[in-house]
C-alpha cells in the first residue's frame, strides 16, 4: 500500500514538473491529458516568438462588405510556439477604409469572444495588421511597421505592444490560392490603458496642446524620427487618448499607432498631405508645437539613451533583408545625427515647431 502511494506521489511530481517546464508563451495547459488551454492575455504580448495563424473565411465577401464593422464567420487555427494548434470558429471583419480599397489584403478585426471559441475567448478582440499585398516586398514593408511599434515600446510604456504572426490565408470558396505571410497582432487599447493605470478617453475632441505636455513631446519627436506626418490629435487620426483612472481632469496622454505612411516604411501608396511643404514621405517634417530647449532636451535624452537598443533591433531583425535593414539604419542614423547637434536641434524642434 505504501509503495502504491509512493508511485502516485512520484507521478504527481513528474506531472507538475512537466507543466512548470513549458515555455511561457501566453498559453498554459491546465490539463495535459485533456489538452485544455487557457490563454494569459497579459503575457501573450510579452513573448517575442511568432505565433502561427491559419484563417479560413470568404475573403472576397470580407473585403467587399460595404457596411463597416459587419462580422462574418471564419475558422482560426492558432499555434503557439512549442504548443499544439487550437482550431475554433470565430468572427472577423475587414478594417481600414483605405486598405479595403487599395490593398489585396486589408487589416482584420478578429473577435475571439464567441460561444464557438471558448479556448481562444481570453484574447477577446484583436486587430491583425496584414501586408497590403502577397509579395515579398509587401511583407518587408509590413515587418518594418512591426519594428516601429517595437521601437516605440523602447521609448515609452504608453505604447501598443505587438506580436508577430505567420499567417496562412485560406479562402473558403477557393477564389485564390492559399498563401503564407507575416502579419502582426496589436494589443487591445483596454489592456494598454490598464497596465498604465489609465482608461481610454472616447468621443471627445482635444486640441494638441490640451493633452499631456511631456508625452505629447515624446509622440511628436518619435513621429519625426520615423518620418510620419499621418496623424492628428483634434480629429483622433491614428492616435488614441488615455487618462489616469484616478484623475478625470488630467490632460490625456496621446498614444500613436498606424505607421505605414511613415518615411521609414516608405510604402508606394503613401504620400504626404498637400498642406505640408514636403514632396515625399521620406522627408521629415516636425509637427510638434513650441517647447523650451530644456523640455526638448529632456525628451531627446530618452531617444539618445535608447539608440543602441533601437539600432540593434533593426540590425538584428533578420526577417528583413540585409539590404533593407541597411536602408532603415541609415534613415534612423540621420535622425540621430540631427539630435546630436545643438544647432540642428534648435532649428528643427524650436524654430521649426508648429505655430498653429
Amino acid at each position: 500500500m505504501k509503495k502504491l502511494q509512493w508511485f502516485m506521489l512520484l507521478g504527481l511530481m513528474v506531472n507538475s514538473f512537466l507543466i512548470a517546464a513549458q515555455p511561457d508563451t501566453g498559453v498554459h495547459a491546465t490539463s495535459l491529458s485533456k489538452n485544455i488551454y487557457t490563454i494569459d492575455r497579459s503575457k501573450f504580448f510579452t513573448d517575442e516568438k511568432p505565433v502561427e495563424l491559419t484563417i479560413v473565411t470568404d475573403f472576397k465577401k470580407m473585403q467587399t462588405q460595404k457596411v463597416k464593422g459587419v462580422y462574418q464567420n471564419a475558422t482560426i487555427t492558432l499555434a503557439m510556439p512549442e504548443s499544439e494548434g487550437i482550431t475554433e470558429d470565430v468572427q472577423l471583419y475587414a478594417r481600414g477604409e483605405f486598405r479595403r480599397k487599395n490593398c489585396g489584403m486589408p487589416g482584420i478585426m478578429l473577435n475571439f469572444k464567441n460561444p464557438t471559441s471558448q479556448k481562444l475567448s481570453a484574447l477577446k478582440k484583436l486587430k491583425l495588421v496584414c501586408a497590403c499585398g502577397s509579395s515579398v516586398y509587401d511583407q518587408q514593408l509590413l515587418l518594418t511597421e512591426y519594428l516601429i511599434y517595437k521601437m516605440y515600446n523602447l521609448i515609452t510604456d504608453m505604447s501598443f505592444r505587438v506580436r508577430l504572426a505567420k499567417v496562412n490565408y485560406t479562402d473558403s470558396r477557393s477564389k485564390f490560392k492559399t498563401y503564407t505571410q507575416y502579419a502582426f497582432l496589436i494589443e487591445d487599447i483596454k489592456d494598454l490603458a490598464a497596465r498604465n493605470g489609465c482608461k481610454e478617453v472616447k468621443n471627445k475632441v482635444f486640441l494638441t496642446e490640451k493633452t499631456n505636455r511631456s508625452q505629447m513631446t515624446v509622440v511628436a519627436i518619435f513621429e519625426y524620427m520615423i518620418g510620419n506626418t499621418d496623424w492628428a490629435v483634434p480629429n483622433n487620426h491614428n492616435i488614441r487618448l488615455l487618462r489616469p483612472v484616478n484623475d478625470s481632469t488630467a490632460m490625456p496622454y496621446v498614444v500613436p499607432y498606424d505607421f505605414d505612411f511613415s518615411g521609414l516604411v516608405n510604402a508606394p501608396y503613401a504620400s504626404p498631405s498637400e498642406e505640408l511643404d514636403i514632396k515625399n514621405v521620406t522627408e521629415r517634417s516636425y509637427r510638434g508645437f513650441p517647447r523650451t530647449m530644456d523640455e526638448v532636451e529632456s525628451v531627446l535624452d530618452i531617444f539618445r539613451n535608447e539608440q543602441p537598443a533601437i539600432m540593434a533591433l533593426v540590425n538584428n531583425f533578420d526577417l528583413i533583408q540585409k539590404k533593407d535593414r541597411g536602408i532603415l539604419s541609415k534613415y534612423l542614423e540621420e535622425f540621430y545625427a540631427i539630435i546630436s547637434n545643438k544647432n540642428m536641434v534648435k532649428e528643427t524642434f524650436i524654430l521649426g515647431a508648429r505655430v498653429q
